[in-house]
């Protein structure tokens, strides 16, 4: 139960062609975080913890958006190919029922401090909890009771 009082929010970027929501659904909802090579997303990977909460973002030119939420199964591990960064295992939570733009975001002003716009080419991003929870407001999505939480 501590673990979730303690939860932490995130948001995970990836490019639709490479990785994208209808394939993390494909794929039986899980999937490993990995191909991570930038310094500060890389701490941002082991500063997750089990039962943490992130966003799915589709990034790139056609699409901005979020588009769902996973959940953190596995914390930050080593690859064993050597030299290759490591990664986190999450598994699909829910699609959103309606995606939300980074337009949209911009134009809530509550979200302003939000370090998806300060730093846009990071792929793994701090939620503060009163911007994880007005985007949530925003979508419809009702993050699940602790005590019901996997």
């Amino acid at each position: 139960m501590g673990e979730l009082q303690n939860r932490r929010y995130w948001l995970l970027k990836t490019e639709p062609s490479e990785w994208s929501w209808d394939h993390q659904s494909a794929n039986g909802g899980l999937s490993i975080w990995d191909g991570v090579k930038n310094a500060q997303a890389q701490k941002n990977l082991r500063a997750m913890k089990i039962h943490d909460l992130c966003f799915f973002y589709h990034s790139g030119s056609k699409a901005r958006e979020i588009v769902g939420i996973v959940e953190v199964l596995k914390e930050f591990y080593d690859s064993e190919k050597e030299g290759e960064p490591g990664m986190v295992e999450v598994k699909e939570v829910a699609p959103l029922k309606r995606p939300i733009s980074l337009a949209e975001m911009k134009g809530e002003e509550c979200l302003g401090e939000f370090a998806l716009f300060r730093q846009p080419r990071l792929s793994v991003v701090p939620v503060p909890e009163g911007i994880w929870k007005r985007i949530c407001e925003i979508v419809e999505f009702e993050e699940p009771e602790p005590e019901k939480a996997a």
